[in-house]
């Protein structure tokens, strides 16, 4: 990541000490919100995105405090602030709704971000390393595959009863039941719907190549995970969910 330490040209001030600070993180603007021990705001400002990491390590103390949302980029950013020695807090949205003083904005969602870790009682998200977010990344994947595929094969369901012909139950019956559709000549199909059913076909088995090619690759990786080992020795945990706890 390059990171553009020229002078910022937004408006900021700094009296004391910063002890924690709140960033609202976003894809190209960041607004930060800072108080000092007394909870007096000792910073506030908006920066671009290559520019407010610079900044922050010139304007805040090693060992400060930093909140931000639990939002799709929070870990990454808190791994590269955890490199400048921070203390980095992540918490859901919902926990920061009551810390809200005015309209919600970007400068407000800092504040109360500031505002809410300071909470004795407040629930905070663990920062995931990358290989737990490449393993999150597997699951998501393959969860938005079998989604497709339950899709298709209900596409396919939907279209062949229309012809009046009843579709076997489960998926892979219904695949299997495809070659038969084609090659009976007697069943009324079209050969333009003869066609579009084995492009269906087609599209279904490579979905399912690719949730197998998933489950292979998650598998590979829980052979290698002494946790997720420790996991499946309890009953009723298999591969996905100790790879996924």
């Amino acid at each position: 990541m390059v990171i553009d330490t020229k002078p910022c040209s937004i408006e900021e001030k700094t009296i004391g000490n910063i002890t924690r600070v709140g960033v609202d993180i976003a894809k190209s603007i960041f607004h930060v919100h800072a108080f000092d021990r007394f909870s007096e705001v000792q910073w506030k400002g908006k920066y671009s995105r290559g520019k407010w990491l610079a900044v922050t390590s010139k304007k805040v103390p090693i060992g400060a405090e930093i909140a931000m949302e639990a939002f799709g980029s929070a870990s990454y950013w808190g791994r590269e602030l955890g490199k400048l020695v921070y203390k980095v807090k992540i918490i859901h949205a919902q926990f920061v709704k009551p810390y809200f003083k005015n309209n919600k904005n970007d400068a407000a969602d800092a504040q109360a971000f500031c505002e809410a870790m300071s909470r004795p009682n407040m629930r905070f998200v663990n920062l995931k390393t990358v290989r737990q977010q490449d393993v999150q990344a597997a699951h998501r994947i393959e969860d938005k595959l079998m989604m497709q595929r339950t899709a298709k094969a209900d596409q396919i369901r939907g279209l062949t009863s229309e012809y009046g012909l009843v579709a076997a139950i489960g998926i892979k019956k219904r695949q299997g039941a495809i070659p038969v559709l084609l090659e009976d000549t007697e069943n009324g199909l079209s050969l333009m719907f003869r066609a579009l059913l084995n492009d269906l076909s087609a599209d279904l088995a490579q979905l399912d190549e690719r949730v197998l090619a998933l489950d292979k690759l998650i598998e590979q990786d829980v052979q290698n995970d002494p946790v997720a080992l420790k996991l499946m020795k309890l009953r009723g945990i298999g591969v996905l969910h100790a790879s996924a706890l």
